[in-house]
C-alpha cells in the first residue's frame, strides 16, 4: 500500500462528497455542509490553509541533529510523534457512507496507534455515533480520546460517564460546534465548563479556542489541555486560520497546559511550523478521511508515518535535534 493508492481508493469511495483534491484547501469544496467543504464561502477553511502556508522557514545544516527525536508525551502516554488524529464522525452524511462509525473509528483510533500516535472519535446528531466511538476506545484499552459537542448538561454528564468506563486516557469537547443547527448545542458559560470538568476525573480537553480571552478562561476553569481549533472552518465564515492566532494563545498558556492546534495542516513541514508558532502537538483532520477510506486503519499508519518522517526531515533542515528545538527561531 502506497499513498497514491490510498488517494485513488478514496476518491471512488468518497465520490459526490470529497473529490480528493491534489491540494486539500478549501476552494472547490466550499459551502459544502455536510460534506468536506467551509462554511458559507469556505473562508475559515481558507484561512487555515493560507495562513500557515504564508510561513518561511530559515534553513540550517551546519548542526549535530542528524536523527531527529519525534517522541512526544501526552497525559502520561509516551508517543512517537506529535501528530495526533482530530474527533471526526458524521460518515452518512459528510463522507458518503463507504465505512460505517465503527468502521471509521477502528480506522483512526488503531491506524494511530500502529503509527505510534493516538486517535480521536467524535459525536454527532445521533448520540449512538458517540457511544461507538467510546467502544472501539475501549476496545483499544483506553487509548483513545472522545470528545463530544457541547451538549445539554445532562447528556454531558452521561458522556463523561462513558468515557470513564472506557478507560479513555482523556475526555474532551468541541466547543467550536456550539452552532450546529442538528443538534441541541450552545455555548457554555464559565460556570457550565467548570461543572463539567469538575464532574469527570479524566483530564479535559478544551477545543476551539481562538482568542487569548478564551484560552485564560479554560485555563480558569480546569482545563488539562486546549486545541486551537474553528472546527475546519465548519462552523464560522470568515474567521482568522488557525496559524494567524497560535502564537499569540501559546505566549498567554506559557506552557501551564499542552496546547494543540489542527486547521490546514497536510505535511510534516507544516507541523513543525505549528510547533514553531507555540503548539505541543496537532490534530489532523481531512488527511486522515482520506487515508482511512483508501486504506483503512493501515491508511492512517501510513499518513501518519509519512508526515512525521517529513516532520524528522524538516527537523534535520532547521537544526532541531528535539520537539523542544522547534521555536520561533526556525520562522523566517
Amino acid at each position: 500500500m502506497n499513498m497514491k493508492t490510498v488517494r485513488q481508493t478514496a476518491r471512488e469511495k468518497l465520490k459526490g462528497f470529497c473529490r480528493v483534491c491534489p491540494e486539500c484547501n478549501g476552494k472547490v469544496c466550499a459551502g459544502e455542509v455536510p460534506g468536506m467543504g467551509g462554511a458559507g464561502t469556505g473562508a475559515s477553511f481558507k484561512n487555515n490553509v493560507v495562513a500557515l502556508a504564508a510561513f518561511r522557514l530559515n534553513m540550517r545544516t551546519i548542526h549535530g541533529a542528524k536523527q531527529p527525536d519525534t517522541g512526544y508525551e501526552l497525559f502520561g502516554q509516551k508517543l512517537s510523534t506529535p501528530i495526533l488524529g482530530a474527533p471526526i464522525t458524521g460518515n452518512n452524511f459528510n463522507m458518503g457512507g463507504a465505512l460505517n462509525e465503527e468502521e471509521w473509528a477502528e480506522a483512526i483510533v488503531q491506524g494511530c496507534l500502529t503509527s505510534g500516535s493516538l486517535g480521536c472519535t467524535g459525536d454527532a446528531p445521533d448520540p449512538t455515533m458517540y457511544i461507538t466511538g467510546v467502544e472501539v476506545v475501549t476496545k483499544a484499552g483506553g487509548r483513545g480520546i472522545p470528545v463530544m459537542k457541547p451538549r445539554e448538561l445532562e447528556e454531558v454528564f452521561k458522556f463523561l460517564r462513558h468515557a470513564e468506563e472506557a478507560g479513555a486516557l482523556a475526555v474532551g469537547m468541541d466547543i467550536d460546534a456550539a452552532g450546529l443547527v442538528s443538534m441541541a448545542v450552545g455555548p457554555k458559560t464559565k460556570e457550565e465548563m467548570k461543572a463539567i470538568i469538575s464532574n469527570t476525573s479524566l483530564p479535559f480537553i478544551i477545543k476551539g479556542v481562538m482568542t487569548v480571552d478564551e484560552a485564560e478562561i479554560a485555563l480558569e476553569v480546569g482545563a488539562a489541555a486546549i486545541v486551537v481549533s474553528n472546527h475546519g472552518g465548519r462552523m464560522l465564515d470568515h474567521t482568522p486560520g488557525t496559524a494567524e492566532v497560535l502564537a499569540k494563545i501559546a505566549k498567554a498558556v506559557d506552557g501551564r497546559i499542552p496546547v494543540i492546534v489542527d486547521g490546514g495542516i497536510r505535511t510534516g513541514v507544516d507541523v513543525l511550523k505549528m510547533l514553531a508558532l507555540g503548539a505541543d502537538a496537532v490534530m489532523i483532520g481531512r488527511p486522515l478521511i482520506t487515508a482511512a477510506y483508501g486504506g483503512g486503519a493501515e491508511g492512517v499508519a501510513l499518513a501518519i508515518r509519512r508526515m512525521t518522517n517529513e516532520l524528522k526531515q524538516a527537523m534535520t533542515l532547521t537544526g532541531c535535534a528535539t520537539l523542544n528545538d522547534i521555536t520561533s527561531n526556525v520562522l523566517l
